[in-house]
């Protein structure tokens, strides 16, 4: 697929709309390390395009007392992808993930 030809104009609105989504994605995982937000919290607002595009293993490794070992192991367990984004996770996945932090 061709990239489409972007004004000068398109492409800097372009960049400044792709640093707002990252600098509030950042600002959630910030909310989520701090225990502000618990992931129950965050799931259910999973229709939240900054949500909703977040990678999974971000979420998990934002979450106190995750890493990267940590996340990438659970998420083998439950066969999660690691490009998985949250938007994209299925049904039971989703119910997997829940399950484990309900606990």
């Amino acid at each position: 697929m061709a990239l489409p030809n972007l004004s000068d104009a398109d492409r800097k609105a372009a960049l400044v709309k792709a640093a707002e989504a990252r600098q509030k994605r950042a600002e959630l995982r910030t909310k989520i390390k701090s225990g502000d937000l618990s992931f129950a919290k965050v799931m259910a607002d999973a229709d939240n395009p900054i949500v909703a595009r977040m990678k999974v293993s971000a979420l998990l490794e934002s979450l106190p007392g995750f890493g990267k070992a940590k996340a990438t192991k659970l998420m083998e367990e439950l066969d999660i992808s690691a490009n998985r984004r949250v938007q994209g996770l299925g049904t039971r996945q989703r119910e997997q993930l829940m399950n484990h932090f309900a606990k």
